[in-house]
């Protein structure tokens, strides 16, 4: 009610102002040629890493003949590689044309992975891991940005969970084609195979050449100058809408608005790199000759829990979804610890995917809620950063961990990470609950 009442009154003052509110209402809708198509680049995308990620540890292992740490770096400096690259892109963003950015993106994703081929030492490797980093964090940077400059916002955790159904499927198809094709064609035919998807990207982008040209909506900068604040304030609230404050300090508030989820999603990051760099040799290790089945399962739950998981955010706000999230992912690492069979296999991805599928899109929307449109690109970086930074430090951090034990107790310790995140978030929730009612925060205060 509060966007129409000032939308109104801008229109009666000025005339530019009317046009973009009327393409605002007809904005509304949410399936769109530009979101499906975006929808699609990230698929793309995602399966030409996705594929490439899980058959990497076991190709580097036979082929180099290196340990635990040394593997976990083919993941780690990709992943901090293209932190590194968002964190340009985002700035880049602003001066330079989205789909110039993109296809630069795309360029290198494709030209490295066909060069893979070509490598011939670890070092080397690791050399074009990195560059591939580079490509896959600038246009995985832009793509998101886009789609949330096109997201009408009051279907902001609706949108970006669809959205999200594009990495969850690469998620499932990646992992099982990759392996897949690792143990009956080779290495080689695996990366042909990854450049010919990243390639198909290009004409899928005919489709979003009108969301390059979009912009932030600048008439509802001060309403989310207000929902900034208010989730900086209390990040744990079940609602979304201002109190009332005046918007000043708007990029500080989105900042400490960030915070908080951003700590989150790199701890659940930890969790997915292990499952991303050691899940192939954890099958290999306990004779499971079907693991790649893990991603098939986990992607069940995703594709099922994912939007419901957008609609509970948009409605309730973030922690009723978190806290029951953060235990079936938990859950799910004690189960995977001890799974000897292919049952116990199915239970523990089941439990991931509904974790999983229920966390990540909540992060996602909830760091574009606090942030004024302006900075949705730098968010989006933000997130993606985050997730990619859990990555490098798990994969090297629970690398050493199962060089030290076995895979068993890696899984664990990711098991306890998510019990930090639990930690992490109730606090929140409780420091937010004081924050919001005075009469508690003199409580509190009172005894010292």
């Amino acid at each position: 009610m509060r966007t129409r009442c000032r939308t109104r009154g801008t229109n009666t003052n000025h005339v530019g102002d009317d046009h973009v509110s009327l393409k605002d209402r007809s904005n509304e809708r949410l399936w769109t040629v530009p979101f499906v198509s975006l929808t699609v680049c990230l698929l793309l995308l995602f399966l030409n890493v996705q594929m490439l990620l899980s058959a990497f540890p076991a190709y580097v292992k036979a082929r180099f003949i290196v340990d635990d740490v040394t593997t976990s770096l083919v993941t780690s400096l990709f992943a901090l590689s293209a932190i590194a690259a968002r964190i340009l892109t985002a700035r880049l963003m602003r001066r330079l044309h989205a789909g110039g950015l993109l296809l630069i993106g795309i360029a290198l994703v494709a030209g490295v992975t066909a060069a893979y081929i070509a490598a011939d030492t670890i070092g080397s490797l690791l050399v074009l891991r990195m560059i591939y980093g580079a490509g896959f964090g600038l246009a995985s940077t832009v793509i998101p940005t886009l789609v949330s400059r096109i997201i009408p916002r009051r279907r902001m955790g609706e949108g970006i969970g669809y959205f999200g159904l594009s990495t969850s499927l690469a998620m499932c198809i990646g992992p099982m084609v990759g392996l897949n094709l690792l143990d009956t064609r080779g290495f080689e035919t695996l990366a042909w195979a990854g450049t010919g998807v990243a390639l198909l990207i290009v004409p899928v982008l005919i489709g979003v050449r009108p969301a390059f040209g979009a912009r932030p909506q600048r008439q509802q900068s001060q309403l989310t100058a207000q929902i900034s604040a208010a989730e900086a304030a209390k990040p744990a609230r079940e609602s979304g809408e201002g109190d009332g404050s005046d918007g000043h300090g708007v990029a500080g508030s989105a900042r400490r608005g960030l915070l908080l989820p951003a700590v989150l999603n790199v701890m659940l990051g930890i969790t997915y790199s292990g499952l991303l760099s050691f899940i192939a040799l954890f099958g290999e290790a306990r004779a499971l000759s079907q693991v790649g089945l893990f991603f098939v399962f986990n992607v069940v739950t995703i594709l099922i829990v994912r939007p419901v998981a957008g609609r509970v955010f948009d409605r309730r706000g973030p922690a009723v979804v978190l806290l029951p999230a953060a235990l079936a992912v938990a859950l799910s690492m004690v189960v995977l610890s001890y799974t000897s069979s292919l049952p116990l296999l199915i239970v523990s991805a089941l439990l991931y995917g509904l974790g999983f599928g229920s966390i990540q899109p909540t992060l996602q929307a909830w760091m574009l809620r606090v942030s004024p449109p302006e900075r949705q690109s730098a968010a989006n970086s933000m997130f993606y950063n985050t997730t990619d930074l859990g990555v490098a430090a798990g994969s090297f951090l629970l690398g050493a961990l199962a060089s030290a034990s076995d895979y068993a107790v890696m899984y664990r310790g990711s098991a306890g990470v998510m019990l930090l995140f639990l930690l992490v978030l109730s606090a929140a929730l409780l420091l937010g609950r004081r924050q919001a009612d005075p009469r508690a925060g003199a409580g509190a205060t009172a005894p010292k």
